[in-house]
């Protein structure tokens, strides 16, 4: 897993009841982010209330594969840790109570994930990467794209990408055409290019059909 600048906005401050507005791209349901999720977790870990007003200006895609409702829960333990002064909760164990890959947006960096995303290796880089990102405007399910997965299995440098293709042939319609040196990212179904500069990602993301995007790797933090 590797951390990109590309990045969500919460802002959250102390309130007499908590509540959630968002802005920029859509989001489903406020009512069932991943912000108040964190929130909820955290008040339970915490053994008291904890009434924040949150609001989130989205701009990762949602249904990518790019990790922006981990990185959002990730992000709401964070500053809700830092807010309450909460030095005694352990946010690594509350983070798997939320989802798969919130433990790797609590450090960021570039890591080997294993297990349930619990079990992180740091993977030292020190050159700075960049990358072109397309997106088709497909929300796909995680849970969705796993269970196809049990049922066509996988090959290739993502194994996921056929069972999301399964779920939703426009995913292998849109990977034909970006052409050669694009990988499906997560669970799709946004796509990218490691590129050797901002230039050249500039050029691989000019041009294509959708939201596109370009943006340099990052360090843990």
């Amino acid at each position: 897993m590797q951390a990109i600048a590309l990045h969500d906005l919460v802002e959250m401050t102390p309130a007499t009841e908590t509540s959630l507005t968002c802005s920029g791209m859509d989001v489903n349901s406020a009512q069932e982010n991943t912000v108040l999720k964190a929130h909820a977790a955290l008040e339970r870990a915490a053994k008291k209330p904890l009434p924040t007003r949150f609001h989130l200006h989205k701009r990762i895609p949602p249904g990518s594969g790019m990790g922006g409702a981990s990185s959002d829960a990730a992000t709401t333990l964070l500053g809700l840790r830092a807010l309450y002064q909460l030095r005694e909760v352990d946010l690594a164990t509350v983070a798997i109570e939320i989802g798969a890959d919130v433990a790797f947006f609590l450090r960021g960096g570039r890591v080997r994930a294993e297990g349930r995303g619990e079990r992180l290796t740091p993977i030292h880089f020190t050159e700075e990467e960049w990358f072109a990102i397309a997106w088709p405007g497909i929300e796909l399910s995680t849970a969705a794209v796993y269970r196809a997965w049990d049922e066509v299995q996988g090959d290739g440098p993502n194994e996921l990408k056929r069972a999301a293709e399964h779920v939703d042939p426009r995913v292998k319609e849109f990977a034909r055409s970006l052409g050669d040196g694009w990988r499906m990212t997560g669970s799709g179904s946004a796509f990218f290019k490691r590129c050797a500069n901002e230039d050249e990602a500039r050029k691989a993301a000019a041009g294509l059909d959708g939201w596109t995007t370009v943006s340099p790797s990052v360090g843990a933090w």
